[in-house]
């Protein structure tokens, strides 16, 4: 395995036509409280009056590891509704749980995807039965929810400008985030994270999406810099494989950082793989279509450039299993991955390690 190397890339839009998204409910607005409530439904179709409808992803955290919050990303992505994603900016589940917070990759993530991201909090929670300083079944500010939903429906920019007008008033939100944390502490007798902990994450949030705005005003200068800059070469073998920080610019000058779980380069193409495993089976649909929400980031890329020189990208969802899956699961892969235009490798792990 080499050391990671540097990709920069171009998309100009996203095209993608999921096939496994789920039958999703129509939810009335006078129902969202029991959407939004702990265990409720992950993704749905919102209606507001007759007419208005909107595509919305309930997060039960910010965190994009723990709960798969892509795979209702990816559920979304069938519908031509405005696309919504609930998230939490801060979720502490107490001192003897775990502190998660929202991050800016994500939110570049669902801006490339067209997703409009609405931070939020939660106002209340129940004490954890099992653990002394935990709490469960947290709850979001309904009220606020509703408001911002409401603003969506008349808003008329891309989802980036709103994503950035709300990451702009993060700070804002994750102060109301800890106070109702506070009251709810002193109301449940739980001691959650230190104040100081959470404040310090949220600047770290606040100055990469300063860095983001600084770098898109200076895209264009960022282009002609990749085209003159000089770099060591690093001499990759067929069938050897690395990790990659891939930089994404789209048409207006954004320039978005993540990073491939594997790259091979293989003469003038650069596979750029995004790997799913699982040790005891297959790995689970919500981590596949967690998978498939990379694709559709992958296979939209215009441009890709490594050391100035431009490859052709060659998107792969990479899956690893120790027990194959029902043959309809494959069949149903295999279409995504002919209609979109993305390899499929299936790798079988007989040490089931």
């Amino acid at each position: 395995m080499e050391e990671s190397i540097e990709l920069q890339a171009k998309i100009e839009r996203i095209i993608y036509k999921p096939t496994m998204c789920n039958n999703l409910k129509i939810v009335e607005l006078n129902e969202l409280s029991s959407a939004l409530a702990p265990g409720g439904m992950r993704s749905f179709i919102l209606k507001i009056g007759e007419q208005s409808l909107l595509s919305v992803s309930k997060w039960v955290g910010p965190k994009r590891s723990r709960t798969y919050p892509y795979a209702s990303i990816y559920n979304i992505l069938c519908t031509t509704y405005k696309k919504v994603a609930i998230i939490p900016v801060i979720k502490d589940e107490g001192a003897d749980g775990e502190l998660d917070y929202l991050q800016w990759d994500t939110v570049s993530l669902l801006s490339l995807l067209g997703v409009y991201v609405i931070p939020t909090y939660y106002v209340d929670a129940e004490k954890s039965s099992k653990r002394e300083n935990k709490i469960t079944n947290q709850k979001f500010d309904e009220s606020c929810v509703k408001e911002e939903i409401e603003k969506i429906l008349s808003y008329q920019s891309e989802p980036l400008h709103w994503n950035l007008e709300k990451m702009n008033k993060i700070y804002d939100i994750a102060i109301k985030a800890l106070e109702s944390y506070g009251m709810l502490s002193k109301r449940l007798g739980v001691e959650l994270h230190s104040k100081e902990e959470v404040l310090e994450r949220i600047k770290k949030l606040y100055a990469k999406i300063e860095k983001f705005k600084e770098l898109s005003r200076k895209a264009a200068r960022a282009a002609q810099d990749r085209e003159t800059k000089t770099t060591q070469s690093k001499e990759m073998l067929d069938n050897n494989t690395t990790k990659a920080k891939l930089t994404i610019e789209n048409l207006v000058g954004g320039l978005y950082h993540f990073t491939c779980d594997e790259v091979k380069i293989e003469g003038n193409k650069i596979y750029l793989i995004e790997a799913k495993n699982s040790n005891s089976g297959f790995p689970s649909l919500s981590d596949i279509k967690d998978g498939l929400v990379k694709m559709a980031l992958y296979t939209n890329i215009s441009e890709l450039y490594y050391n100035c020189k431009n490859y052709t990208p060659v998107p792969t969802l990479k899956l690893t299993y120790a027990k194959s899956p029902k043959p309809i699961l494959i069949e149903k892969l295999k279409t995504e991955a002919r209609i979109n235009r993305f390899q499929l490798e299936l790798v079988e792990n007989n040490r089931g390690d």
